[in-house]
């Protein structure tokens, strides 16, 4: 738990009411807060477990989600399930790496092939174990959600290659590693909320960000920002967590019922995603955004050095190992 977590932890409980109990009528509930808007598929794909999770419990089981950050941004909701007072949530795994510093390695450019050796290592030994990571910290990965490709998206420099990021302010995730990954490729990287990165675009506080393209539609961030590059620099999944309070709390019945949810659900949103990635594109390139192609070799290139920084780490050896999955 970080010093944070415990300086607010009194205030969390009065604001939160305690999750992972049940009603009086014996119904088990766990309270599910994340940041998305209700339109996005990966909100689509938690009420499909919720009802999942209903049915296969005959109602003895529920998840109440709360969207659009009504609990809070994704480091606060992290703290939450740290001290037990939210059961679950969705959280980038960028962020996560302040809590659990081996999913790090999703943050650094060009370590995924594509799509299918991303989900070759997620779900093989390495991504089952990263899941398991966080424990000692009261964070426990039930599963992963399709996320997609990170790619750059500018206000007025069109980037074509790396050359193009130098002087321009990106905003990036809460993530030491993605700070240094804009950095390696020529930018000037900017934390900023995902909340509040709309007007940050619109008023000049930056000049571009990173995301997906669902994202990118979904968020109306194509308003402002009219060329999107896909450099496809990085595949960072997201997570759903689980409070290991919460989870110790479960009976064996119980955590099975969750388990069958979440790969039920992890299932449907990557047909969700796939096909909200079409519709974006198809959207924002109607709406007159500049879709760019680029030579991904040279961002390739340019983002070696942080590669290489790595070398002699525990870090290393992590990423020789995904490397090694065909």
């Amino acid at each position: 738990m970080t010093t944070g977590t415990a300086r607010l932890a009194p205030v969390l409980f009065a604001l939160v009411a305690a999750t992972g109990c049940a009603t009086p009528d014996g119904t088990q509930v766990l309270k599910l807060g994340h940041g998305l808007d209700v339109s996005h598929p990966v909100h689509a794909a938690m009420v499909h477990m919720a009802d999942r999770l209903a049915a296969n419990s005959g109602g003895r089981m529920r998840i109440e989600i709360h969207p659009s950050g009504q609990l809070g941004e994704e480091r606060e909701l992290i703290e939450m399930l740290q001290i037990g007072s939210v059961a679950m949530t969705k959280v980038s795994a960028s962020p996560l790496e302040s809590f659990v510093p081996e999913m790090a390695v999703f943050s650094i450019p060009y370590v995924f092939r594509d799509n299918a050796h991303l989900w070759q290592v997620l779900n093989g030994e390495i991504g089952q174990g990263l899941l398991v990571a966080g424990e000692e910290y009261f964070l426990r990965g039930l599963g992963y959600y399709d996320a997609g490709p990170r790619s750059f998206y500018t206000t007025g420099t069109a980037v074509r290659a790396p050359e193009d990021l130098r002087g321009l302010k990106i905003r990036v995730q809460q993530s030491i590693t993605s700070l240094r990954m804009v950095r390696a490729l020529g930018g000037s990287a900017t934390p900023i909320d995902w909340g509040e990165l709309y007007s940050a675009l619109q008023q000049g506080i930056v000049d571009g960000a990173e995301n997906n393209l669902p994202s990118f539609f979904l968020s109306r961030h194509y308003e402002v920002s009219r060329h999107y590059t896909e450099d496809e620099h990085t595949w960072v999944p997201d997570v759903l967590l689980i409070s290991t309070h919460v989870w110790g709390s479960l009976s064996s019945e119980e955590r099975r019922w969750l388990e069958d949810a979440v790969a039920s659900s992890v299932v449907e949103q990557r047909r969700l995603w796939r096909d909200a990635t079409e519709e974006a594109l198809a959207a924002v390139r109607a709406a007159g955004v500049e879709i760019i192609e680029p030579d991904k070799a040279a961002f390739r290139r340019a983002a070696q050095p942080l590669f290489d920084s790595y070398r002699g780490t525990p870090m290393h050896e992590l990423l020789r190992a995904i490397e090694r999955v065909r």
